[in-house]
């Protein structure tokens, strides 16, 4: 009998990330020096841990495709939150929305390979997410999803278990959930 994991999956950008916000529209950091990670991001992943979640990043950053951003840069910053944060693995898409491809969301493909490569079971698992596309990706995979709502001037999903402030209300939703 083959042992099925649970995960929870996170964006990275606005959840374990702080995101720039310009005009209400959220941005991904392309310098090294604006990477900064939430206070309370390691101790979120490390209480998810403890309950038997692998901890999986998705994440589009398709400033890498438009050459905004360098894959060292990218590396960097990768790097920097594997150190700080006891997250399991980190699985990132560089292609633009026009590029169309599987694995950029709103499409679950860094999901589904996530999911085949380290055996998880998607319906025991959480997406979480600040926007649209990544409660939309979630979804697709068969998980169950929350929504970090950081107010910003663009369309709400309406289809997550919860929204929520930050990654401590998710983090404790997701506790929660488990001891019904």
């Amino acid at each position: 009998m083959v042992n099925y994991n649970k995960a929870v999956f996170l964006d990275r950008d606005g959840v374990l990330v702080k995101s720039f916000v310009k005009n209400g529209k959220a941005f991904a950091p392309t310098q090294f020096k604006d990477f900064k990670i939430y206070k309370y991001s390691n101790k979120c992943i490390k209480t998810l841990n403890s309950f038997g979640f692998k901890t999986i990043v998705v994440t589009n950053q398709p400033d890498v495709g438009r050459n905004i951003i360098s894959k060292k840069t990218l590396n960097k910053m990768h790097t920097s939150l594997k150190k700080n944060i006891e997250i399991n693995k980190i699985y990132t898409c560089i292609h633009t929305p026009q590029q169309n491809c599987k694995c950029r969301k709103p499409n679950p493909g860094m999901l589904f390979k996530a999911a085949k490569t380290h055996k998880i079971n998607l319906k025991k698992s959480y997406m979480i997410g600040d926007r649209l596309m990544d409660i939309l990706c979630g979804n697709k995979a068969g998980c169950k999803t929350i929504f970090i709502n950081r107010n910003y001037k663009e369309k709400k999903p309406l289809s997550q278990i919860v929204s929520v402030k930050n990654l401590k209300e998710a983090t404790k939703c997701i506790i929660k959930n488990l001891k019904k």
